[in-house]
Parts: structure tokens; sequence; C-alpha cells
């Protein structure tokens, strides 16, 4: 698994490449809680190129998530394959997170 960010004015775009499971959501944590220790006030993850997550990505993400919303950030996810949009749905996930079709509709309404 891979990340690669890009911030610009207190948005930060991270697209997520590969795998998040047990092996790898500690790096992507660790990834997160550099922007949650900037506080950074938007972020968009762009999931279109993730293939797998297993309940400790799930796990990791609902923990970024609710680390933005302890000091007022906004979390978005974006570009989700069929499959991984139906686990989200069938954890019930998608009512928790706010779930876009593509990067840029994500950026639009923040």
């Amino acid at each position: 698994m891979a990340v690669k960010t890009e911030s610009n004015n207190g948005l930060a775009i991270c697209r997520v490449d590969g795998e998040i499971n047990i092996s790898t959501s500690p790096d992507l944590k660790k990834t997160f809680d550099k922007l949650i220790a900037q506080k950074t006030p938007k972020i968009v993850i762009d999931l279109s190129k993730v293939t797998y997550v297993d309940s400790s990505g799930l796990a990791t993400l609902v923990g970024i998530l609710k680390n933005m919303r302890s000091y007022g950030g906004k979390m978005r996810l974006a570009g989700m394959s069929t499959k991984i949009k139906s686990l989200f749905e069938i954890t019930k996930l998608d009512k928790l997170f706010e779930i876009m079709a593509t990067e840029e509709e994500a950026i639009a309404g923040l």
C-alpha cells in the first residue's frame, strides 16, 4: 500500500493505492496522524486504487474520522470500487462517512 498526499489551502488529498489490511493499517494511521496533528481542516481520501479493505482497515478509517471530528475537521471518501462500497454499506459505515463518487465531487462540496 502507498499513500500520496497533496496539500493545498487547508485541503489534503490523500490517494491510497493497494490494500488496506492488518499489515498496512498502521502505516495508513501514521500518515493521517501527521495531518491530524497539524489540524488539517479538510481531507479527501481517494480510494479509487484500493483493491481490498479488511476490518482493521475499516477501524483505521473510523479512527481517522473520529480524530478529525474532535477538532472540527471534515473528511470525505471518494472513488470506491463497487466491491468496497458494498462493504461500507453492509457494515452501515456508509451512514458514518461522506462517500462521493469521484475525487472532484468530494473536493467540490468541502
